[in-house]
């Protein structure tokens, strides 16, 4: 039987380490291993993961998710891992059913995603799910990946995580890096597979690295479709451009005009200088003078839509 370990990676996370090491502990099948990446927390996480019975890590300086996720998979002697961070939750079938998963397909793919319950962390409603596409996953994980910012609900072979080198540490893709990972993973021509049933919770939080965070998100994101389009600009380039078009679109919002200008430039080495999607006033405005287009629409939306910038 094919080994699973749960590897958590944490700063200062002991008010949400109890929930999940108490879920993990509840599984019908048990996890072979549960390592926990104490990044530098100032609060008791080592302390609390401990007495849940996880193994922990220690950080000699706090590095961030992307580098204790790869240390964690470094460590582990498991076969398969799964990444979860500290304020999320599994359920109680996780383990059925990834095991049942890896014993019926997991010779033949690399990664599995996971299907989740997105819930407000505060008033506990379900907020979406991502249910992803088998089939196009399947047909061309690349072009799906791209299409699809992929979070971090997946369960990956240890061999080809390895191979692949991981998370990437570039800091100018920090805080897209799940993203980044999963283009990554389908640049090695690893086989995706999804599980649709539902086996884990995440949690949205207001106070969250991405909703602090819109601008930095952002730019992470052009980031990354820069790297991806110096490898595969040529085969995706229209899936790129669309997705530039929509983080000109945020960036705009930010009022951030010299990532505005790189990303348009971009979208123009890719063959599509003006945006391939969005209204047809919008499209016209962008084939004229695809910066004044990207300009324009937000002065309109502060002038006539003005609560969807406050705050």
């Amino acid at each position: 039987m094919d080994t699973l370990a749960l590897c958590i990676p944490a700063y200062n996370a002991e008010k949400y380490l109890p929930r999940l090491l108490n879920s993990a502990k509840k599984q019908a099948i048990p996890f072979n291993e549960i390592w926990v990446y104490n990044d530098c927390s100032t609060d008791g996480t080592a302390n609390v993961a401990e007495n849940y019975g996880a193994c922990v890590l220690q950080g000699d300086v706090n590095r961030g998710c992307a580098s204790g996720k790869n240390r964690l998979a470094e460590i582990t002697t498991c076969d398969w891992i799964h990444f979860h961070d500290a304020d999320d939750d599994l359920l109680p079938n996780f383990t059925t059913e990834v095991h049942q998963w890896i014993k019926e397909r997991g010779s033949e793919f690399d990664v599995l995603l996971l299907n989740f319950d997105y819930t407000d962390a505060h008033t506990g409603k379900l907020l979406s799910r991502p249910n992803h596409d088998s089939e196009q996953l399947h047909a061309d994980p690349l072009r799906y990946a791209i299409n699809n910012k992929i979070v971090n609900f997946g369960v990956y072979k240890r061999e080809a995580f390895l191979k692949a080198g991981g998370f990437d540490l570039d800091e100018k893709v920090l805080y897209n890096e799940d993203n980044a990972f999963h283009q990554r993973l389908a640049k090695h021509n690893y086989r995706f597979d999804y599980l649709p049933k539902v086996t884990c919770i995440n949690y949205r939080y207001s106070e969250s690295m991405s909703a602090s965070n819109v601008l930095k998100c952002a730019r992470a994101n052009y980031h990354v479709l820069l790297k991806t389009a110096s490898t595969h600009g040529q085969k995706y380039p229209l899936e790129l451009a669309r997705q530039l078009w929509l983080c000109i679109a945020t960036l705009a919002s930010c009022q951030d005009w010299e990532y505005v200008h790189k990303a348009i430039d971009l979208s123009k080495r890719l063959g599509y200088p003006y945006s391939p999607e969005g209204s047809t006033g919008f499209k016209l405005l962008t084939r004229i003078n695809p910066f004044f287009g990207a300009w324009a629409r937000e002065k309109m939306i502060r002038l006539l839509k003005p609560h969807l910038r406050n705050g």
